[in-house]
Parts: C-alpha cells; sequence; structure tokens
C-alpha cells in the first residue's frame, strides 16, 4: 500500500500530520441564501451543531433548507492541523472531515430534528467513504457541542442502527465525539451549490426511516 493510499483509508497518526499554519480562514460574506452571518458572534440562545456526510456542498444545503437553522458554514473538523487549507485536508494528513456547522434557533427546531436528518440524509455505514468519494476527509461523523447533545446522539444513533440492522445494512460507523476546532473552508466552498448549481453533489442515503418522538 502507498503512502498516500494509507492516509486515505486510515486516519494519519499526531506525528505525520502535516504542521498547518496559525493564521485562520478569512470570512467576511454573509450566507449567500439566508442573508446572515456564518461566522461568531450568533444570536444569544441559539445553538450549534456539527456534521460530517461526506462531501459538504450537498450536506451543507440539505441544512440550510430547514425551518429554524439561522445559518450554515463548511469547513474542516475532527482532525489535528491547524487551519488546514482544502487540498491538505484531501491529502489525508490533517486527520480531518468535511464538515457543515449549523446554528440553529431551539425555539423554532430542536437538535433531534438534526439528527434525523443527519442520518436519513446519507449512508452512516461506510466507514472512511460516502459513495464515490473515498477517504478519511469524507468519513460520516457527529461532533456535540454539549452533554444534553451527546445523549441525544446516543440514543438516536442506537435507534436507527436497529433500523438499519433491519434493513439489512451493517452497523453505524459514524464518528462521535465532543467538538473541537471548527477550522472554515476557503470562500468558494460555502454554500456552493447555490453558487454553482449544477456542481457534484453526492449526498444520498439508504432509505431507511430514523425513528422519530424519542425525546
Amino acid at each position: 500500500m502507498g503512502l498516500f493510499t494509507s492516509f486515505k483509508s486510515a486516519l494519519v497518526q499526531a506525528d505525520r500530520a502535516l504542521p498547518g499554519r496559525a493564521e485562520a480562514m478569512t470570512i467576511t460574506a454573509p450566507h449567500l441564501v439566508l442573508g446572515t452571518p456564518i461566522t461568531p458572534p450568533f444570536p444569544e440562545g441559539f445553538e450549534r451543531a456539527i456534521f460530517a456526510m461526506g462531501c459538504f456542498w450537498g450536506a451543507e444545503r440539505k441544512f440550510w433548507t430547514m425551518p429554524g437553522v439561522f445559518t450554515t458554514a463548511v469547513g474542516y473538523a475532527g482532525g489535528i492541523t491547524p487551519n488546514p487549507t482544502y487540498h491538505e485536508v484531501c491529502s489525508g494528513r490533517t486527520g480531518h472531515t468535511e464538515a457543515v456547522l449549523v446554528v440553529f434557533d431551539p425555539s423554532v427546531t430542536n437538535y433531534e430534528t438534526l439528527l434525523v436528518a443527519f442520518f436519513e440524509g446519507h449512508d452512516p455505514t461506510q466507514g472512511m467513504r460516502q459513495g464515490n468519494d473515498v477517504g478519511t476527509q469524507y468519513r460520516s461523523a457527529i461532533y456535540t457541542t454539549s452533554p444534553e447533545q451527546a445523549a441525544a446522539v446516543e440514543k438516536v444513533a442506537a435507534a436507527f442502527g436497529g433500523s438499519l440492522a433491519g434493513a439489512g445494512y451493517g452497523p453505524i460507523t459514524s464518528e462521535m465525539a465532543p467538538a473541537g476546532e471548527f477550522y472554515y473552508a476557503e470562500p468558494y466552498h460555502q454554500q456552493y451549490l447555490e453558487a454553482n448549481p449544477g456542481g457534484y453533489c453526492g449526498l444520498g442515503g439508504t432509505g431507511v426511516s430514523c425513528p422519530v418522538g424519542l425525546g
């Protein structure tokens, strides 16, 4: 197995990760669809959720259409390298996955509703890939921002895992962990499918329904 292939199929170790940089990505434009800011500060009382479902272009579009979502942004999460670039993430040597930041109003929607959209919107059983997109940067993941979110993930994942098994799918392979740093992707990636309606979107679910009314 070649060096590049190994980084695409297994997470890079810290001592082999790229060094990154001290400067954060500069993001100034508002959300192309919602018109809201995609960087903090966000309205008081709003909550953050971070999901990875393969290519982040289609995943972001899925969430910005949902009621109660204030804003969305794409970026990189779950990795080692500080302030990575897209090309670095695609090399497999930063440890990140393509992720979506979702900021929502809990008086309009709730985290479990977002979890249902996450689980139904892709195949969470595929390991280090999603459809034709192969590599650690396409792994499925949920990064929680509170103990309450972590408890909801455990409950919904267990219920959906049973439904998947009943439909003949394997176990859920989604990474589930407390959120670390979310690094914003380059400006041209933000709301990409709105600016490029003909762009690629490999997002697709299993057809299995996630149990609802769990709360």
